[in-house]
């Protein structure tokens, strides 16, 4: 028989045998990894610290990547950017299916906007995805104001810049 037990920080996983004698379950085997985040950015996040440097800031998200993962050291956090739709919605599909990773923070940029399929990809979603905007949409374009992801997302951490990862971090219970 299988067992897991998620704590905050890790995973364990292991076995139990039944001990015929008193009929309890004793564990003989455990596996320990570290609690794994897909933190997942879309269009022209691959820019950050050339775009706009007075809404987004200077730093590359490399720097910010570097610096949660210098924060979170207990966190295997795996990042990933793409400017093309149909690949955000793969590697959704391919976090809600990996059972290593225990959620999701998602930036997907101008598509929050405009995309149905990631709001039904969303939506189809039984683990925790917390979407991450660095300016706060709703003090900027009047474009930028409809959100079509938010229904079904967990949550929603915006206006902090580069802070926002970290915040979403802790929203997903890190």
């Amino acid at each position: 028989m299988q067992f897991e037990f998620r704590t905050p920080f890790f995973k364990f996983q292991g076995l139990y045998c039944l001990n015929s004698q008193n009929f309890s379950y004793n564990p003989i085997f455990f596996l320990f990894s570290l609690m794994q985040i897909l933190i997942l950015n879309g269009p022209n996040l691959n820019w950050l610290g050339k775009r706009e440097p007075s809404i987004y800031g200077t730093e590359s998200f490399e720097d910010i990547l570097s610096e949660l993962k210098q924060t979170f050291q207990d966190i295997d956090i795996h990042y990933i950017q793409s400017n093309i739709e149909g690949e955000l919605i793969n590697h959704l599909q391919w976090a809600e299916e990996n059972s290593n990773i225990h959620g999701v923070i998602f930036n997907a940029g101008g598509y929050t906007h405009t995309s149905i399929s990631l709001a039904d990809t969303l939506k189809s979603m039984q683990k925790p995805v917390i979407l991450v905007h660095m300016s706060n949409i709703y003090a900027r374009e009047p474009e930028r104001h409809t959100d079509l992801l938010l229904a079904n997302a967990s949550g929603c951490i915006l206006g902090f810049g580069k802070e926002s990862y970290k915040v979403a971090l802790h929203a997903l219970g890190i």
